[in-house]
């Protein structure tokens, strides 16, 4: 049996595989953002033509974050990467710095950077040279995460007078995962309106398939609306789109940030396992065209006696 047809029975039976994990990788970034991007890879230990995740993480985390994610992913046949973002805790850049304002777009920089450095990345990484697949790219994120990677996808910031700023789409990105992303920007906090500006998006644009996670008891401190405005990136995009709603879940989904971090206010693992099985399971058919392993994990989430949340798509 091939290295390739290994992974893949693996992936099939949800059986996980060994996982080899690289960190820190560092890519030089321009002089603006005034320090390199520091990257975790972890790929699948065997197996070729893997597909990509590349993974930007909430407000202040790191590389070194969701691993309940990244582990299950890569265990399931997928090369992750994980930048670091500014806004790190581990970088400890102070709110006064200048760069702040721009960190929205230092964020989105920086995952176009991983995406025109992958080769390096690949290469740099013991044993994983020649087995990723460049054509199957998918982005994920979680909060800030996801409005970052969302702009891979096509959508748009609006400007102080309501038009769509400029297109940061690309093309080169085949899907996306977005984990608790915030709604429209009508009816925001005063000092999220202060001091977020870009958390005014248009999802007109944002056309590349997804597959949207929100959690019915998230209630935002930067917004004056309930739960209901996380899913607003599903209402107001356009197919093909599906949408996870979990029942009792808050920010962190039941803990996707990590394994028993401090803020997870819901901790729930059944809720985090349902997080992986779907994701991966969107995953393998947007980007492998295996569209039997999707049906097949909506069924079951469909026919469950006592569901964890709901799911529609369009």
């Amino acid at each position: 049996m091939s290295d390739s047809t290994t992974a893949h029975a693996h992936k099939i039976a949800n059986v996980p595989g060994t996982v080899i994990s690289a960190m820190p990788l560092v890519l030089p970034a321009p002089g603006g953002r005034g320090e390199d991007l520091q990257i975790r890879v972890s790929a699948p230990a065997t197996g070729g033509d893997l597909p990509v995740i590349v993974f930007s993480h909430g407000f202040g985390g790191s590389m070194s974050g969701y691993a309940p994610l990244a582990d299950h992913w890569a265990a399931h046949g997928f090369v992750v990467i994980q930048p670091t973002h500014l806004d790190s805790r581990t970088l400890g850049i102070p709110a006064e710095d200048p760069r702040t304002p721009a960190i929205w777009r230092f964020r989105i920089e920086d995952i176009t950077r991983v995406l025109d450095g992958l080769d390096v990345l690949e290469a740099s990484v013991p044993g994983l040279a020649g087995r990723v697949d460049h054509d199957r790219i998918a982005v994920a994120g979680h909060s800030w995460g996801a409005q970052t990677t969302s702009t891979l996808l096509g959508a748009r910031v609006l400007d102080s007078d309501g038009k769509p700023g400029e297109d940061m789409s690309d093309a080169r990105v085949k899907a996306g995962v977005l984990l608790a992303l915030t709604g429209l920007g009508e009816e925001l906090t005063p000092f999220a309106a202060e001091h977020f500006p870009f958390m005014k998006p248009s999802f007109d644009t944002m056309t590349t398939p997804a597959l949207i996670v929100a959690g019915d008891k998230d209630q935002s401190q930067l917004s004056t609306r309930g739960p209901d405005w996380f899913i607003d990136p599903y209402i107001y995009s356009p197919a093909p789109k599906s949408l996870l709603t979990l029942f009792e879940a808050e920010h962190s989904l039941g803990g996707i940030t990590g394994h028993q971090v401090t803020e997870t206010t819901d901790e729930s693992p059944e809720r985090v396992a349902l997080v992986q099985h779907l994701t991966t399971a969107f995953l393998h058919s947007v980007l492998r065209g295996e569209d039997a392993d999707w049906r097949a994990a909506v069924t079951a989430f469909v026919e469950d006696a006592n569901p964890l949340g709901t799911l529609q798509s369009k």
